[in-house]
């Protein structure tokens, strides 16, 4: 019995894993009690008012008895089979006696970038439960290649304002209908719902293809992370919350500081993200000792830069987040020993599946660390020790060059001040000059240089230039043997 649970507990990670399925959460039904703002839904001895100049889709699932209502100037109500609004008769109702006005809340703050009003479900669109599998924040949104479903019989507004003009989707479920082509999601917007569900500057597009690379597709909601971040922790007070370690990771896509470990592996054409998930779920994740664990795994892009400061193209990787629910020092601990096992599965393991090297970090309640896989080391060395030989050939060519006489002027500035004079060389203060040949010492008579030390062991013609002004120069020639000087 007790392999039995095992096995069902093993699938049932394998299926959140691969959910791609984002549904949306709040709703603008009429019989949804935090839609009004008395957290109530209207009786029959109030007033119903919604603001004339706000715009609404409603869904509405039941007949009404009202008093009284003040409709909006622009929005529509959307009718169950049965359901729809008559006046109140006056008859005694003993649920209300309030005779309120109660007032339609504001639905233009929803937003499509808040992750807290997204929940992952499965493929059969049943709601996956908080489980043991986690997407970083950006992930929490819908991604490019994901199936986005809004529920049956509810309506919604949405501000979809983004970054990106186009806003990619693999699919889209509204209204028990769902639009998986771009011609079917195309005829929907021309309908009269869509401008009342969705409002803002970015636009909604359905492609009707999935991921095509079987290492996986970046979910593309980089470009709005700021839109990401700004509505999660406004929804936790403007601040993350402060993290058991002292130096906390910070994963690319995810808003805050976590405890615990990351891994970055680079990959080749072989590597499948699926089957490899699979594996760290069925060989590691599921083991007991790690059951306090939680995993993130996706494709990511890191931004490289060129000097540590200048920006260049970013580059795929695989990125795996490990958190538990340790405390104190133990915050961390278990998530780092997995991650320490993952990466001896790379090391014995890695070429197999695809994957070329691997670099881990960790953040516990009592410690920070780096850890670099075998394949990552010796690249690190590699690139290294070809570093160190490049540098020392380019300096041997500079120094080969610099003994036969061609970096001139490298060799007239060496010399400068009391050195050049202890050589026979004279320091001129305007112009400068340039080297005929070598000299046997400079004469007294020199035209003026500036800052240029000419010394010679041979007769030999020295060309000066002087700047007269902008844009213009003239040469002097001046002829100097061992015998005048």
């Amino acid at each position: 019995m007790k392999r039995l649970f095992f096995l069902l507990g093993v699938l049932r990670l394998l299926a959140a894993a691969a959910a791609v399925y984002k549904q949306w959460i709040p709703n603008t039904n009429f019989e949804t009690a935090s839609n009004w703002e008395k957290g109530r839904v209207p009786c029959a001895s109030d007033v119903v008012r919604f603001e004339k100049n706000k715009v609404v889709s409603v869904f509405v699932g039941s007949p009404h008895a009202l008093t009284d209502m003040y409709l909006p100037l622009n929005g529509e109500f959307v009718l169950a089979s049965g359901a729809g609004f008559a006046a109140f008769d006056g008859s005694w109702d003993p649920g209300c006696d309030s005779g309120a006005t109660v007032r339609f809340a504001d639905a233009e703050h929803h937003a499509w970038f808040d992750p807290t009003l997204w929940q992952a479900v499965s493929p059969d669109r049943e709601l996956e439960p908080s489980g043991r599998i986690f997407s970083v924040d950006e992930e929490r949104v819908p991604c490019r290649y994901d199936d986005v479903i809004f529920q049956p019989e509810t309506s919604f507004r949405v501000n979809v304002d983004s970054s990106q003009r186009v806003i990619h989707l693999r699919s889209i479920s509204l209204m028990g209908q769902e639009l998986s082509s771009p011609e079917a999601w195309a005829g929907y917007l021309r309908g009269p719902s869509a401008p009342l569900q969705f409002h803002g500057n970015g636009t909604l597009r359905v492609t009707g293809t999935g991921c095509p690379d079987k290492s996986g597709c970046a979910c593309g909601n980089a470009p709005d992370g700021h839109r990401i971040c700004a509505a999660l922790l406004g929804a936790s007070g403007r601040q993350c919350p402060a993290p058991a370690c002292q130096s906390p990771l910070q994963p690319l896509g995810h808003c805050c500081g976590v405890c615990g470990a990351t891994i970055n592996l680079d990959f080749t054409p072989d590597f499948d993200l699926q089957k490899y998930q699979d594996r760290l779920v069925q060989g590691l994740l599921s083991q007991p000792k790690y059951a306090s664990v939680r995993m993130a795994i996706s494709k990511v892009h890191k931004a490289q830069t060129f000097l540590g400061v200048i920006p260049r193209s970013s580059t795929p990787l695989i990125q795996i987040v490990l958190i538990d629910d340790g405390a104190g020092a133990q915050t961390g601990s278990t998530a780092e020993q997995l991650a320490a096992d993952i990466m001896e599965d790379v090391a014995q393991h890695g070429e197999t599946l695809g994957i070329s090297s691997g670099k881990m970090e960790a953040a516990t309640g009592s410690a920070f660390s780096r850890q670099a896989g075998s394949h990552a080391l010796n690249r690190i060395i590699a690139g290294t020790v070809s570093g160190l030989l490049f540098s020392l050939l380019l300096l041997g060519g500079i120094l080969f060059l610099y003994r036969k006489g061609k970096l001139r002027w490298l060799r007239g500035r060496a010399l400068t001040g009391s050195a050049a004079e202890r050589r026979g060389g004279i320091r001129h203060q305007q112009g400068y000059c340039k080297l005929g040949r070598r000299l046997w010492e400079l004469a007294n008579s020199l035209p003026p240089c500036s800052g240029a030390i000419l010394t010679s062991s041979e007769p030999a013609n020295v060309a000066c230039f002087h700047q007269k002004g902008p844009g213009t120069a003239s040469l002097q020639i001046a002829q100097h043997l061992r015998s005048r000087i």
